[in-house]
């Protein structure tokens, strides 16, 4: 706190100067100096008011360790975008130990990536208060993949032939096959993440990534899988979106837009423009990345579709419907579940 001097008439020396002056002048001076003392004690101590606020502060933990899939929140983070918006955004890496909505719900992370529609939709159900924001993939990167092979040229061609899938997904795509292609339960096999069992055997049909199993068994076993996306044959579903607890949305919606909007631009730069900076960040943070590996990833997501130039981050009402239409028609959600609860589309679709 800054000290006024005792003495006022080092700061009104005219008074100093004065004679005598009439009764009603001197009341007037007085109360004239008595003000100006307290405006001036008053402004002592005080933060200047143009001070800006820091930036908001937010934890984003991603769903699986830094990778190509990644990648425009990477490329946000290095190019600046989210600290141009206000944001002071931290990247958590995921891992096969990470569950993103526990982290979410405990308040570990502050947003988060959902994987699938399956998320969002699950936590809709558990009135978790967690909404997907936006939506990175346009189409779920789940496929099945082959050896090179005559007898299977499609997934209806796959029906009655043994089929390696992880127990996760007897819960999530597989009831949709059954119901579409009449699969039977009899035909899975355990997928323990190992691609040893595939690729020894050519009669052999295992569930992978786009992105991930089928170059792992090109590069390791030096054969080009049969590739078939789960989406082009009907199966629906956004992939890749950003979650966000409810809390946010209502108190802070403007850190929310923002940082929908800075990775937004983010994708567009990672996909469409120089991914150098972003991938520097995913292979320190993950070493296991190569800059082949990160290649071919990025290149599938834009050839197959999963992402879209325009409208990238996008969702709508008709999407998320024919993805809860589909799954409760099969048994997964009650029918009477308001799908609604499980995004928020006041962050995208729109015209800048």
């Amino acid at each position: 706190m800054v000290i006024m001097h005792a003495n006022l008439k080092d700061r009104f020396p005219r008074l100093a100067q004065q004679g005598t002056i009439g009764r009603s002048q001197g009341k007037i001076m007085r109360l004239g100096i008595l003000l100006a003392a307290v405006l001036v004690l008053a402004g002592c101590g005080r933060e200047p008011s143009h001070k800006a606020p820091g930036p908001t502060k937010i934890t984003f933990v991603t769903d699986w360790k830094a990778q190509a899939e990644h990648g425009g929140f990477y490329e946000a983070l290095a190019l600046g975008l989210y600290k141009k918006r206000g944001l002071d955004v931290h990247i958590l890496e995921g891992g096969p130990s990470v569950n993103v909505p526990q982290m979410l719900a405990g308040g570990a992370a502050d947003f988060g990536i959902g994987s699938n529609a399956f998320i969002p939709m699950n936590l809709a159900r558990e009135g978790a208060g967690i909404k997907a924001v936006m939506a990175v993939f346009q189409k779920d990167p789940q496929v099945l993949i082959t050896h090179p092979r005559d007898d299977v040229k499609s997934l209806a061609d796959m029906k009655g032939k043994p089929i390696m899938i992880s127990d996760a997904s007897t819960a999530a795509f597989w009831p949709w096959m059954k119901a579409k292609f009449g699969f039977q339960d009899s035909q899975i096999r355990k997928y323990t993440f190992n691609l040893a069992p595939f690729v020894s055997d050519p009669k052999a049909i295992q569930e992978g990534y786009l992105s991930s199993e089928p170059y792992t068994v090109q590069k390791q076993a030096g054969f080009t899988p049969q590739i078939f996306l789960l989406a082009d044959y009907g199966y629906p579903g956004y992939a890749n979106m950003v979650l966000v607890p409810q809390k946010w949305i209502d108190e802070n919606p403007k850190a929310v837009r923002a940082f929908v909007d800075a990775s937004i631009e983010g994708w567009k730069q990672y996909l469409y423009g120089d991914p150098s900076l972003a991938n520097a960040i995913i292979k320190r943070d993950n070493p296991e990345m190569t800059d082949d590996v990160i290649a071919q990833a990025r290149d599938k997501l834009k050839s197959y579709g999963v992402v879209a130039r325009e409208g990238l981050g996008g969702m709508t009402d008709a999407g998320w419907k024919r993805f809860f239409d589909a799954m409760s028609a099969v048994g997964l959600y009650d029918k009477g579940l308001d799908g609604r609860k499980a995004y928020d589309l006041e962050f995208v679709n729109r015209k800048k």
